[in-house]
């Protein structure tokens, strides 16, 4: 089936604005995007009218805990954290996903076509990360990559977490071991595994340390939770040692030391931004650190941490970063291509551009502008989402089941 979205205002984000342009989606993927001149569109294709909306990919939000950490269900719907090992880099984030969780149609709401799973931050080391859209009746069908990152934690977390229970780690001292032990233990057993493999002799497989070692070979990235400064230079230092691929999530005092993170060249997902100084590391929180990161030259991406920030509520965000000084169009790229180009997303998700999954929103007018809405919502070239004028509701495709 081919479809054609046509007459709509088409930004990109890589590229310049179309205004009239046609998005041609052929099996789920984008295969043209230019000017109604420029793209041919088969007699036989379903047309999509896009007037008077602008039309832009779907948005990422590359930290989210949506569907391990379902809401209205207290501690049933919570499988975020398993707290029972300080180095959990076996367990899966994919595991635990609800799709029938009720954040996924929330995040259609909000124009959120993808997003990045992850454990939460209870651990040193949490976990192995998934991508999914945000679409779909079963994880079979919403995964696109099944292993992106592992997550791990510094500062309060995990030493409050372990502390607590009179363990390690209940420092930050602790916490920092915990990581260097993990991995120090994972390039051991990498030469031993080779050596045996080598050898033609039998090994023992360890889940954990193979999580390691895929990192250590930067098969997979580093997603290393952490909000105080100190504790960002700790990261910066801990995957100096390694070797691995950093990215920083939350980032909540990177503006302090901006000019760091942009000579390391450490991308930060950072957020969420509409939360309360809870805590002590949360002293320094503000609107302002996107604009002050993305001047220093930091690539950003903002994320809700959903569900501690509703995940409908990330271009929001956005909108209220360049209030206070993010540029719009880095803006646009922090919610799209930035958060998929930090964890190698970017060849299906984040532009518009052809060989691109076919995840598109259209919206009333300008995203960034609070008042316009997200009226209808494509994942992989199927309509999963539209707002009903008539009804104010948004309506999503069934998920469930039905003969």
């Amino acid at each position: 089936m081919v479809k054609a979205i046509v007459g709509g205002y088409v930004v990109p984000v890589e590229g310049d604005p179309i205004d009239g342009g046609t998005v041609l989606i052929e099996n789920g993927r984008i295969s043209a995007v230019g000017t109604a001149a420029e793209v041919d569109v088969p007699e036989d294709a379903e047309l999509v009218d896009a007037s008077g909306t602008w039309v832009l990919p779907g948005f990422v939000d590359a930290h989210t805990h949506l569907g391990v950490h379902e809401e209205g269900e207290g501690w049933a719907g919570n499988d975020t954290n398993e707290m029972t090992d300080p180095n959990g880099a076996r367990f899966r984030a994919l595991d635990g996903i609800d799709p029938f969780e009720i954040g996924f149609d929330d995040a259609l709401s909000g124009g959120v076509t993808s997003v990045v799973i992850k454990p939460g931050s209870g651990n040193p080391i949490g976990g192995q990360t998934v991508a999914v859209k945000t679409w779909g009746r079963t994880a079979l069908d919403m995964v696109f990559d099944e292993a992106v990152s592992v997550k791990s934690a510094l500062g309060e977390n995990p030493k409050r977490v372990y502390g607590d229970k009179g363990q390690t780690p209940s420092t930050r001292l602790g916490v920092a071991a915990i990581i260097r032990e993990a991995f120090t233990k994972a390039r051991n057993y990498v030469a031993q595994r080779d050596h045996a493999r080598a050898e033609g002799k039998p090994f023992d497989v360890d889940l954990t340390l193979e999580t390691l070692a895929k990192v250590l070979d930067g098969e997979l990235y580093w997603d290393q939770h952490t909000h105080r400064a100190d504790d960002i230079v700790t990261a910066i230092r801990l995957a100096e040692e390694f070797g691995y691929k950093l990215v920083v999530n939350h980032g909540t005092e990177g503006h302090l030391i901006a000019d760091v993170l942009a000579e390391k060249g450490v991308p930060v997902i950072l957020g969420p931004l509409f939360t309360t100084r809870s805590k002590v590391e949360l002293r320094n929180r503000t609107l302002r650190s996107a604009g002050i990161l993305a001047r220093a030259g930091v690539r950003i991406a903002i994320t809700t941490d959903h569900p501690v920030v509703p995940i409908n509520f990330l271009v929001y965000q956005a909108a209220l970063a360049v209030k206070d000084g993010l540029d719009p169009e880095t803006a646009l790229r922090a919610l799209t291509v930035n958060p998929a180009e930090m964890l190698s997303l970017d060849d299906r998700i984040g532009s518009l551009k052809p060989g691109l999954d076919a995840d598109i929103v259209l919206w009333s007018g300008d995203p960034l502008d609070v008042m316009n809405r997200a009226m209808r919502v494509f994942v992989r070239g199927r309509e999963v989402y539209h707002f009903d004028d008539a009804s104010g509701e948004g309506v999503v495709a069934p998920r469930r089941y039905a003969e």
